[in-house]
Order: C-alpha cells, then structure tokens, then sequence
C-alpha cells in the first residue's frame, strides 16, 4: 500500500494542532478531578496526584454535611426540572414556528425569523437586566417560570433557524401527495413533517436544554431562594467565603457536569447531523 507524502504531512499537521487542543480541553478536567478527590488539607499543595486520596468529598455532598450544600439535591433537581421544562417548549415553539415559516408559507414569517436572529447582534448579558424588568411587571419574578420564559426566549431564533434548514430540504412533493390524499395541516405537521427532522428535532432540544442547564447570569438574577434556584448559582456561594473548601466545589461541579456530558454522547449522533440540517444544499 502505497502511502503519500501529503497524506503523512496532513495527518502531522493534524496531530500537531489535535493534540494541544485535546490536553488543554482535558487539563481542567483533570484538575477538577483531582481537586475533587483531594482532602482539604492537601487540595491546594500543587501535587500532581494527592499522597490521600479519598472520596469523602462526594459523600459530603451527596449527605449535605456541608451549608453550601443544605439545599444540593432540590437545587439539583430545579436544575434538571428547568432545564427539561425549555428544552420541551423551545422544542414546541421552533417546531410550529419553523412548520408555519418552511412549509405553510405565512405571510411575513421569514421576516419575523430574521428580526429574531437579529437580537443576537446583542451579547445575551445586556439583556439582563431588561428581562428582569420585565419579569417583574408580569409579577413573576423569583418564579421558576421567570428563568424558563427568559431561557426559551434566548434559545428559541437559534432553534427556528436551524428547524426551517432542515425543513426546506424536504421535497415539497411529499406536501402536495398528503394534500392530494386529504390531509389537513395539523395531519401534515404530524405525520409527514415531524418523522423526517428527528435528528433536528433532537439536536435542538438538547441544545436548548444544555443551554438552560448551564445558564448563571439569568438564574442569579431572576430566583433569589435558595429553595428555588438552581445549583449553578448555588456554586456560586462557594466562592463567597474567604476560604473557599475548593475540593467540595470541584465535586459538586463535576457531579453537575455529568448529566449534560452523558446527555450529550448519547445523542451526539444527532447533534452533529441536526445542527448542520440544511447547512449545505444540493
């Protein structure tokens, strides 16, 4: 087998850029780890590897033996329940709004799209501030719901973007057959629009429940209850004292990071064939 010198030359050139990115991808994970698995006497000496180890840091948090920790688990929970809530009505809205802009043709609604990619020219932090005024008039602030109708407002332009590149790479033929056998728009919708973008479908819920999952900025602003927010914000505590306890941090960061990463390789598959939907047309 006959083996070019281009080919040799381009794969170097790619390990030498893949393996840097790869160990600084990997580093902060490791110390992570490593912090999390370090006692506190030890957690900050700068060893590569404590002389202890020990696992008595995730039994704190899993216990709640620590203040930080006295709400881990409901925290944990708002998380998950926030995150599912606007993973689930992005997925409603970008859905309809894509059917109704791709295939139904209403009037005005490639405008309306673009005005609402448009409001990503603003950085999603100045924002803030405006959301939580307005929270506050519709009388729903430090409401879960306030922190869920903000997110869905965030993720949403993105999610009907990418939804109505997918659906214009349906064949229009398949709407007319339905309508020549008598299907109403809802049955459209239904059975023939839907079965053919799952992997969009899925790829845009997950990407707007990651997106809720990991928000700070938001939840710090709109849920002030320790009962009712989320454990993004509840790391935040940590940094507070002026003797942060860094190993109970890093454990209950990397036990909150598990949930998206294991979320995420499960349907990576369809992540990386639903965001591109559409990118390229024949």
């Amino acid at each position: 087998m006959k083996i070019s010198w281009r080919s040799v030359t381009t794969e170097a050139k790619l390990l030498l850029i893949g393996i840097p990115v790869l160990l600084w991808t990997l580093i902060p994970i490791y110390h992570m780890v490593l912090f999390s698995i370090s006692p506190r006497d030890s957690a900050t000496s700068g060893k590569l590897w404590p002389d202890h180890p020990t696992l008595q840091n995730f039994h704190t948090v899993f216990w709640e033996e620590h203040f930080y920790l006295n709400h881990f688990w409901l925290q944990l929970g708002n998380s998950a329940l926030i995150a599912v809530a606007v993973g689930a009505i992005t997925l409603f809205v970008a859905t309809a709004a894509a059917f109704a802009i791709s295939r139904l043709k209403v009037r005005g609604g490639r405008t309306v799209m673009n005005l609402a990619l448009f409001t990503y020219f603003i950085p999603a932090a100045f924002l803030a501030v405006p959301m939580y005024k307005t929270m506050s008039v519709y009388g729903i602030l430090n409401s879960q719901w306030s922190l869920i109708l903000a997110m869905v407002t965030i993720a949403s332009p993105y999610c009907i973007w990418v939804l109505k590149q997918a659906s214009d790479k349906l064949p229009y033929e398949l709407d007319e057959a339905a309508r020549m056998d008598g299907a109403s728009p809802l049955q459209l919708f239904r059975l023939v629009y839907l079965p053919l973008i799952v992997p969009s479908l899925v790829a845009v819920g997950t990407y707007s429940l990651l997106l809720a999952w990991n928000e700070y900025l938001y939840a710090f602003l709109l849920l002030s209850h320790d009962t009712s927010t989320t454990l993004a914000v509840a790391l935040g505590n940590f940094l507070s004292a002026d003797d942060s306890p860094w190993e109970l941090l890093m454990a209950t960061g990397l036990v909150y990071a598990l949930p998206p990463a294991a979320i995420y390789y499960a349907f990576k598959r369809y992540m990386v064939s639903g965001l591109t939907a559409g990118a390229v047309k024949s």
